[in-house]
């Protein structure tokens, strides 16, 4: 498939929102929703500020609102995969003083003068289904990215040592992001001395005898969300069977992933799975449990009364979380998965794979286990 031809698929997805929603055209204005439509464009400058473009979609194609200063590049870069629907103006591109509101969009596109605008807030639930169901071309541009991912997390957690600091080791994982073309948007890690934080910022505090570390990493608008462990010296007793207790309860969450059931079904086996492996019945309510992803860290993230529905050719990334208050040990798995057709165990095809990590079988899959040094 070619650039165009996903960009004509996926604005073919956005008019069926248009007319469900009534609308002359959408405005979308997140990152998510316009590197998606954009074939992957990089629609930042700051990790932590706005996009510095917006895009008009309508019945004919689609308006881009950009800054002055960044056009040529955006024009020259971002969007040269979409070139020939620059050039016979079905994607428009539309400078804007630096100074001025991108969010005016009669402003900028004054043929919207009379239409009906929506924006994200108001179709958000649409929207997400229309980003739902990724594309093959998209499956193998985020299998690279999850790959490489998995590979900077088993270069670098292959040489820390108990005396590294968290500070040191997320310090390593940031330039082999980078290298691979991706921006590091979560960087994560956990010593022995701080196991209890879920959301673990890293600190100069020792790695000590077991670690975990978290790689979010985003290329080409999509978001790869990858957890491993490792471990150092003996293993305490009841460690190993805390960590595959972990592993079950995020084989039920990938057992109830069926095309058409709500996201929320999900939340409702996780919330009884953790009591059947052993884990406290509030074991759901200490972390987010992750949800759909892709395009955005979660896509939504579920939660109760979550009205979205699963869809085939989806991508998810759940992260059960687990503390067992006798060992004083925590557990976790995270992978970035896509749901296939069928019912056997290869409907879930992992994306984060690096074939160096040690793995055990769970349920037919295979899932990472502690890498022991």
């Amino acid at each position: 498939m070619t650039p165009e031809q996903e960009f004509h698929a996926k604005h073919a997805r956005l008019t069926a929102v248009l007319e469900e929603a009534g609308a002359d055209a959408l405005v979308l204005s997140t990152a998510g929703s316009l590197s998606w439509l954009l074939a992957g464009a990089r629609v930042h400058i700051s990790l932590a500020g706005p996009p510095i473009l917006r895009a008009v979609v309508h019945r004919d194609g689609v308006a881009v609102g950009v800054f002055s200063n960044e056009s040529a590049r955006i024009r020259e870069e971002e969007l040269s995969p979409l070139v020939s629907l620059l050039d016979d103006g079905t994607v428009s591109l539309h400078e804007l003083d630096w100074y001025a509101d991108v969010d005016d969009v009669r402003a900028w596109l004054p043929q919207a003068a009379g239409w009906t605008l929506t924006g994200e807030s108001a179709a958000a639930l649409p929207l997400r289904s229309a980003r739902a169901s990724l594309l093959e071309v998209e499956v193998e541009r985020y299998r690279a990215l999850c790959r490489a991912s998995a590979e900077a997390l088993t270069d670098v957690l292959g040489e820390v040592t108990p005396e590294t600091t968290e500070r040191q080791l997320a310090a390593a994982l940031a330039p082999r992001i980078i290298e691979a073309g991706a921006d590091p948007v979560v960087l994560l890690v956990n010593g022995e001395s701080r196991a209890v934080h879920r959301h673990p910022l890293p600190t100069d505090a020792p790695l000590g005898r077991r670690a975990m570390a978290v790689v979010c990493a985003r290329r080409q608008g999509l978001i790869a969300n990858v957890t491993r462990w490792v471990g150092f010296g003996d293993v305490v007793a009841g460690e190993e069977e805390m960590d595959a207790r972990i592993l079950s309860v995020e084989a039920e969450a990938f057992a109830a992933l069926s095309p058409g059931a709500r996201l929320e079904s999900v939340l409702g086996t996780l919330k009884e799975s953790y009591v059947r492996h052993g884990f406290a019945a509030d074991e759901w309510t200490k972390h987010h449990q992750g949800g759909a992803a892709g395009y955005e860290g979660r896509d939504p993230r579920v939660f109760p009364g979550v009205p979205d529905l699963i869809h085939e050719n989806q991508a998810f990334a759940w992260n059960p979380t687990g503390w067992d208050r006798q060992l004083g040990l925590g557990a976790k798995v995270e992978d970035t998965v896509v749901l296939r057709a069928g019912t056997d165990g290869g409907r879930i095809d992992v994306l984060s794979v690096d074939e160096r990590w040690p793995t055990v079988e769970v349920a037919g899959i295979a899932r990472p286990a502690v890498l022991r040094r």
